[in-house]
């Protein structure tokens, strides 16, 4: 966990290279002997975070002309809502993503200690001042995998995002390029060279890109490099995959998590893919700010296969994961696949989303009442108006950032209910209709949520902006898949 600076009832909290302010040492304290995020982490997560991701529009494609045009529009559309942050998902390293099917085809850019950089064709600000000119280095007989070594980075594109009022993130898959293991290249700031670094033995199962990271000095120098370099190129937001499940990456998580701190540099933590199990979820609190609680969740309402994740399946996970949500932790739903998934989504064709307007209202509730992380995968040029009025409907928005404890309140048979406390006193209560039939509710709020007792509040509709007046009870149809979310005061 890095080097302790302050010990509370036993537990290491981490403050270099910043110290602790008093209130996270009460924050601390107030749970006892629990674990809990350290104040780095609270600072960079207080609320789950929202924003952008490339992946369910681009895939590994996207180039940064396109970013751009996607950042545009958060900017303008999104951002007064809260959603602050733009992800370049996987790929941004690879000449020709569409030979991703055959990685024995793929070009890599590297820089000269072994670290990915983003290619200057598909990103053209990326070139360094003063760089020297790329050496090529194809693949043959001596170098099984082709690489471009170049001075490269997101310096450029960091700072404009910045300058949009919104906050940069990249995605990587844990470990070191195989193509800078073959070239033995010398890590950055130390005495080792990649082969010291790689276990050759830890590949990751579903990416053929990199070799695992072996838990030594040699390895802790791998990953302080290259966040020393992410956070110069102004980064916010690190997803990292094939950690979180498939397999499970304790060591290196506790590399990486080391390495933020010694930058400095405010970064949020996201774990990828999962089920991550609940068994680690002491852990992961402790070095991550959000973390995938399932496989890639899309526009899928209900399946029986474990890929893609569908939406239905997402109520049990959510209701297993919702008590480890608080400031500097958020269990992530993941993605939200919503309007135009378009021109490369990273799973099937080019599309409109999948899901119904129904099973839209009931995705974003259920993510909300959770206070999952909210990252749309939209393509925000394309946005119609129907999606960007639920994306945009602050009194969801807000239960999702500001809800201070929220818990599945009743599970029967397909009719489920959600219930969140607000900090002004009000409680959010969601009704979920699971079934592929209409469902009749007539309960007493009571009976949906043992805290919201026998009396009568005054109801208001979020979804439909609508004041219900005063009742002690829903009588409703709910259509199948179907939701109701409602405002108690």
């Amino acid at each position: 966990m890095g080097h302790p600076d302050l010990w509370v009832k036993g537990w290491p909290v981490i403050v270099a290279p910043m110290k602790l302010g008093m209130w996270a040492v009460a924050a601390f304290l107030a749970v006892g002997s629990a674990p809990v995020a350290t104040g780095q982490q609270q600072m960079v997560a207080a609320t789950p975070p929202m924003g952008w991701n490339s992946w369910d529009s681009y895939g590994l494609t996207i180039t940064e002309p396109q970013f751009r045009d996607e950042v545009k529009v958060l900017k303008t559309k999104l951002l007064p809502f809260g959603w602050n942050y733009a992800v370049i998902d996987e790929g941004w390293f690879f000449e020709n993503p569409e030979d991703r099917p055959k990685p024995e085809l793929l070009r890599y850019a590297i820089d000269a200690h072994g670290r990915y950089v983003p290619v200057p064709a598909r990103f053209p600000s990326s070139p360094q001042k003063g760089a020297a000119k790329p050496i090529a280095n194809p693949a043959g007989p001596e170098l099984k995998l082709a690489a471009t070594i170049q001075e490269t980075g997101f310096s450029e594109l960091g700072a404009w995002v910045h300058a949009q009022g919104l906050k940069f993130g990249i995605h990587i898959v844990r470990g070191i390029p195989r193509a800078s293991v073959e070239r033995n290249l010398p890590v950055e700031g130390s005495s080792f060279h990649a082969e010291d670094v790689a276990d050759q033995a830890d590949k990751c199962p579903w990416d053929p890109t990199n070799w695992g990271v072996k838990d030594n000095a040699a390895g802790q120098a791998w990953y302080d490099s290259v966040l020393r370099q992410y956070a110069a190129w102004g980064v916010d937001l690190l997803k990292v995959d094939c950690i979180a499940d498939r397999p499970y990456k304790s060591d290196e998580i506790r590399m990486i998590r080391r390495a933020i701190d010694k930058t400095g540099r405010p970064m949020v933590l996201s774990l990828s893919p999962g089920p991550t199990g609940l068994d680690h979820a002491v852990e992961v609190g402790e070095l991550a700010n959000m973390w995938r609680m399932s496989n890639d969740v899309w526009d899928v309402w209900a399946s029986d296969k474990g890929f893609p994740q569908s939406v239905k399946s997402q109520f049990a996970r959510t209701a297993a994961w919702a008590k480890y949500a608080k400031p500097g932790n958020w269990p992530d739903a993941d993605m939200l696949p919503l309007g135009e998934l378009q021109p490369h989504p990273g799973e099937g064709k080019p599309r409109s989303t999948r899901l119904t307007p129904d099973e839209q209202r009931t995705q974003l509730t259920l993510w909300g009442m959770a206070r999952s992380p909210l990252i749309v995968g939209a393509n925000l040029t394309l946005l119609d108006a129907a999606t960007l009025k639920l994306l945009t409907n602050r009194e969801w928005i807000a239960i999702d950032q500001t809800a201070t404890q929220s818990s599945e309140s009743l599970h029967e048979g397909e009719l489920i209910a959600w219930q969140a406390q607000m900090p002004d006193g009000k409680v959010a209560l969601a009704i979920f209709n699971t079934g592929d039939a209409a469902l009749e509710v007539d309960r007493r709020f009571g009976e949906l949520g043992k805290a919201l007792g026998e009396k009568t509040w005054q109801v208001r509709d979020v979804w439909d902006a609508k004041e219900l007046g005063s009742s002690s009870k829903v009588s409703t149809t709910l259509a199948p898949h179907a939701s109701v979310l409602l405002m108690l005061r």
